[in-house]
């Protein structure tokens, strides 16, 4: 038996571009504080730029920050990930893990960093992975560290060797 009348079906796509499935809820972030995010909540924050693990030089007289493209030993410049994030702070002596109470006052946290933004009040990037659908976007948007870490910290044997590798700005 057919449909009689003139009935019109709308096709809802629900794979867009890069596997992103939307949600009718509002995302997380603009919802939680980031005390009340679920751990793993939390952990997808990280939009996987990479420059948390740069090596950066403080001015000890004025206490600026520099930048630089020199990746923390543990770093992967092309997955722009910890190789070992489990066991980072045990085996990195100055690595600092993030939480809700020091992303708040950290002051070399990238502008771009989601647990920045979130704890300033702001949205994420379109090129943040929980908005885009892939965790590639931050690459393909040219903000994460991939293709310009310049040298690795095990490389380089004295502190003045880091100066060489100054940044004018953050990355």
């Amino acid at each position: 038996m057919g449909l009689a009348g003139s009935a019109s079906v709308a096709v809802l796509d629900l794979h867009p571009a890069r596997g992103h499935i939307p949600s009718m809820e509002t995302p997380f972030w603009k919802t939680k504080t980031l005390e009340a995010m679920t751990p793993a909540e939390w952990e997808s924050l990280c939009d996987g730029c990479g420059k948390c693990c740069l090596s950066k030089l403080e001015d000890e007289d004025t206490g600026a920050i520099y930048w630089t493209s020199v990746g923390c030993r543990l770093f992967d410049a092309e997955t722009c990930r910890c190789s070992d994030y489990a066991n980072r702070l045990a085996r990195v002596p100055d690595c600092v893990g993030l939480t809700p109470q020091n992303v708040r006052t950290i002051s070399w946290l990238p502008k771009t960093c989601a647990y920045r933004l979130v704890a300033e009040g702001h949205d994420l990037y379109w090129w943040h992975r929980l908005v885009s659908g892939s965790a590639e976007t931050v690459h393909e948007a040219g903000i994460s560290m991939r293709g310009r870490v310049s040298a690795s910290e095990t490389d380089l044997a004295e502190p003045d060797d880091y100066f060489e590798h100054m940044l004018d700005d953050e990355p």
